[in-house]
């Protein structure tokens, strides 16, 4: 499944232009609604979707500021790690599924 363009960040990693974004149940409805995650595609070609889970909880409203952030660094760190697994971003499929904390860890 597509990415919604709005609300999506631009990020370059390794010379490849990719947009990502925090998950949603709203647009991913598989998706762990207890866990922070952040979804990934290749900007110019999307394909299969790189669906991260961070493993740390997921502040949901009324809460105003969310407890944990997910940053750029850890985005790149998550579609590098996905890509040295076999994630082709550009191929057709389902969604490529990552556990990674963003510390480097992976499951």
């Amino acid at each position: 499944m597509a990415l919604p363009k709005k609300g999506a960040r631009r990020i370059v990693v390794d010379g490849v232009e990719y947009r990502w974004r925090v998950s949603s149940p709203h647009w991913c409805c598989a998706y762990d609604t207890t866990t922070l995650g952040y979804a990934v595609e290749d900007a110019a070609t999307p394909g299969t979707t790189l669906v991260v889970e961070t493993g740390r909880p997921q502040v949901h409203p009324p809460s105003p500021v969310p407890a944990e952030l997910v940053l750029p660094r850890e985005v790149a760190a998550g579609i590098r790690a996905a890509r040295a697994q076999g994630w082709t971003p550009t191929a057709q499929g389902p969604s490529f599924r990552l556990r990674h904390s963003g510390a480097g860890e992976q499951e």
